[in-house]
């Protein structure tokens, strides 16, 4: 029986979800994962206001208060006045979180990629293509809005 398009999007998300689950914790690496989620965030969407960061991160705004603290002790984000209200303050990713993210993203992939050593050719171009489709229709903006597809 044909799984229908529902059922194809929640079993995508569902296992991208255990695959990022199963390679964190093999990496046996204790930070948290609303860290590495809060980095890619501001990646993607540039500096952020408290506020709008932990929204976009699905936290409640104290307990990114203590996130973006214990990121600025280790030198990962900055904090800068807001250019547009002078009495708020934009978080910032640095070059360290930017190249701690990238030695994160890096060690994920190497830890999964066993899982998939004995994919064939055909199943490496089918897997090449689903992540290029999903890619696609999550790009965003610098200021963190979608662009359409």
């Amino acid at each position: 029986m044909e799984a229908t398009r529902e059922q194809t999007v929640e079993t995508l998300l569902v296992s991208v979800n255990r695959l990022i689950r199963r390679a964190a914790q093999s990496t046996g690496n204790t930070t948290s994962a609303a860290v590495w989620r809060t980095l890619g965030i501001l990646e993607t969407d540039g500096p952020l206001r408290l506020g709008a960061l932990a929204a976009a991160s699905r936290v409640a705004q104290p307990t990114m208060t203590r996130l973006v603290a214990g990121m600025l002790t280790d030198g990962l984000v900055s904090r800068t006045v807001d250019p547009g209200d002078s009495r708020g303050q934009r978080i910032e990713l640095t070059e360290a979180g930017r190249a701690r993210l990238a030695t994160w993203r890096a060690t994920l992939t190497t830890t999964v990629g066993p899982l998939f050593a004995d994919l064939s050719d055909d199943d490496w171009d089918a897997l090449h293509r689903v992540a290029s489709l999903v890619a696609e229709r999550t790009r965003t903006t610098p200021n963190g809005t979608e662009i359409p597809a």
